[in-house]
């Protein structure tokens, strides 16, 4: 399973790099990798703190082929960083692994009818840091989200995106034993999956604020036809990218989720209070590479 959705994930953005010549006008391919780190080193200082290293690592690819009446739009964000603050433990700050692939023909004017399917994880464990034994609480693939989706996307220019779509199918793994016994992520206990069918919408947003400064948003809304359709999750990712010059570059990264299935402890006292909106925000300078 683990190497089907690898090849799955990659497949898309192997093709379009190895496009024959007479195709390269109609693929567009390309992305960039970035470096952040963060420092602060302190001895006797008496107003307190603690001296801390931290670094970011960001991969962005996409493979976008169009020609004709035919759309095929593919991209893939990866992120992984790790925090260290004096003789305290190395600790995950971020761990991504985003795929999505939108495959289009024009219907008519700026519509098209779309397929599209998405997948989410992250690659190590990560860990409730909150409690000293530090139990696992999720794992590449638990959880893993895929969505397949058929509909419309409306794309009036390059910069912005649509698609709606009444007929989606959204799976939830948890392959892990322990998790799933749990039934976390709104498994049923004992369960390695859960498909739900309902709609979906999404939205991308790419533009340039003013010289050197980008904003790109990802605004994903999924309502379940089966169970509850008013309680829908929600994820939307912004990311403002602030050129510095050819090889360096400042992020704002922003990542708000919101799923009903997922129940926080908000008491830190092992009773859970229910859903809660996630948010996650990271800012970085550091070296940036596009090709």
């Amino acid at each position: 399973m683990k190497k089907l959705l690898v090849v799955a994930c990659l497949l898309p953005l192997l093709v379009a790099a190895q496009a024959p010549v007479d195709s390269v006008k109609v693929w567009k391919t390309g992305g960039s990798a970035s470096v952040n780190f963060s420092q602060v080193s302190l001895s006797n200082w008496v107003a307190g703190g603690k001296s801390s290293a931290s670094g970011t690592f960001l991969v962005n690819l996409y493979g976008n082929y169009q020609k004709d009446n035919v759309s095929w739009e593919n991209t893939l964000d990866l992120g992984y960083g790790l925090l260290k603050e004096e003789d305290a433990k190395v600790l995950k700050s971020d761990d991504k692994i985003d795929f999505s692939s939108k495959f289009g023909y024009k219907a008519s004017g700026k519509f098209f009818y779309s397929a599209l399917l998405s997948f989410r994880s992250q690659f190590t464990d990560g860990y409730d840091y909150k409690i000293e034994e530090r139990p696992v609480i999720s794992r590449f693939l638990a959880p893993a989200y895929i969505t397949m989706a058929l509909g419309m996307d409306y794309k009036p220019n390059e910069h912005f995106s649509l698609f709606l779509s009444p007929l989606t199918g959204k799976m939830t793994l948890v392959t892990d034993d322990a998790l799933s016994e749990a039934g976390a992520f709104g498994v049923d206990e004992g369960a390695k999956s859960r498909w739900e069918l309902g709609a979906f919408l999404k939205t991308t947003l790419k533009y340039e604020l003013v010289k050197n400064v980008s904003l790109e948003s990802k605004f994903d809304v999924f309502s379940n036809y089966l169970d509850q359709p008013q309680n829908m999750d929600v994820n939307w990712d912004v990311t403002i990218n602030m050129k510095v010059n050819s090889f360096m570059s400042a992020k704002l990264i922003t990542n708000m989720i919101y799923d009903n299935d997922i129940k926080i402890d908000v008491d830190n006292d092992g009773t859970v209070d229910g859903p809660r909106v996630q948010f996650k925000e990271l800012f970085g300078v550091g070296l940036n590479v596009k090709f």
